[in-house]
């Protein structure tokens, strides 16, 4: 769960709403306003643009995707560290403009090309009732796969890290929730609910690649990753499928194929989420551009 200082937090708990967060989201709200002017390829196509060509750099981001190829591929050629260091962005920047796009990004993606080896098994669990955990990365944009799976009778439910801007975080939860209900914030009565609602026979989507401070050391990359082993001990713990799934970036730049790899055999978390690094692995060395690397995944890598 993301801190914040106890200035800037109400007696409940909750982030106090000052001026820079009421322009901050103003400042979103108009951009996506202005997009919202243009047909839906032309808008995602100009906030490519725009993430690669302006965000990028202004934000810094292409410093961390040159520090994060350094350490993974040192031997890259410069012409495709460049290239990285645009696409990349530009991919980051596609994706918040898609999921906020709502009934036009629903619209477009919803009848995505579906392959893998899991979708068989997926189904029969939704039909059994089941409990499915899916487990996906910071890759092309999962809420693609989410809107897929949704469409196809999947009672989904998704975990988010709340924002420090309250209000942006408003707006980006309700987003959310358009595309696919419920989601739940990262804190122990949002884990409650999401743990309830796998329970219930539901399926819940998690993120495989973030860091965590106290995760174990397994290799992603080629280098150590501190990794969070949950995603298989509530598997374990729930009888439930571990299913990877993605949502990668098709050429046009604006449609998806959605991929639903087979089950994850339920041995023990170690083993199961080593599987779960090397799926993500696979996917990021056969697509370098969709994957996150501005993410600060290799940090604290060394053993304590």
């Amino acid at each position: 769960m993301t801190r914040t200082s106890t200035s800037e937090t109400r007696p409940t708990g909750r982030p106090r709403l000052r001026w820079k967060h009421w322009f901050q989201d103003w400042a979103t709200a108009t951009v996506l306003w202005l997009g919202n002017l243009l047909p839906y390829r032309q808008k995602i196509a100009l906030m490519g643009w725009l993430g690669a060509y302006v965000i990028g750099p202004l934000a810094g981001l292409r410093s961390r995707i040159r520090d994060n190829l350094a350490l993974i591929v040192p031997d890259m050629p410069e012409s495709e560290i460049r290239h990285l260091c645009r696409t990349v962005p530009g991919n980051m920047a596609r994706a918040i403009a898609e999921t906020f796009s709502g009934d036009a990004f629903i619209e477009h993606v919803k009848h995505s090309s579906v392959d893998g080896d899991g979708w068989d098994a997926l189904m029969q669990a939704r039909d059994t009732g089941r409990p499915v955990v899916l487990v996906t990365a910071h890759f092309g944009n999962y809420d693609a796969a989410r809107v897929v799976l949704r469409e196809n009778g999947c009672n989904i439910a998704g975990i988010y890290m709340p924002m420090r801007n309250p209000a942006f975080n408003a707006r980006y939860v309700a987003a959310m929730e358009h595309i696919a209900a419920p989601v739940f914030p990262r804190d122990r009565a949002g884990l409650a609910g999401l743990l309830k609602h796998l329970r219930q026979g539901g399926m819940i989507g998690l993120v495989a690649d973030h860091y965590i401070a106290h995760g174990v050391l397994i290799d992603f990359l080629g280098q150590p990753a501190r990794t969070a082993l949950s995603s298989a001990e509530i598997a374990l713990k729930q009888n439930a499928l571990l299913v990877p799934v993605y949502a990668i970036r098709q050429p046009d730049g604006v449609s998806f194929r959605i991929r639903v790899e087979a089950p994850i055999p339920h041995t023990d978390p170690m083993t199961m989420t080593v599987a779960l690094n090397t799926s993500v692995e696979n996917l990021v060395r056969a697509h370098m551009d969709q994957w996150m690397w501005t993410h600060k995944r290799w940090k604290r890598n060394q053993p304590r």
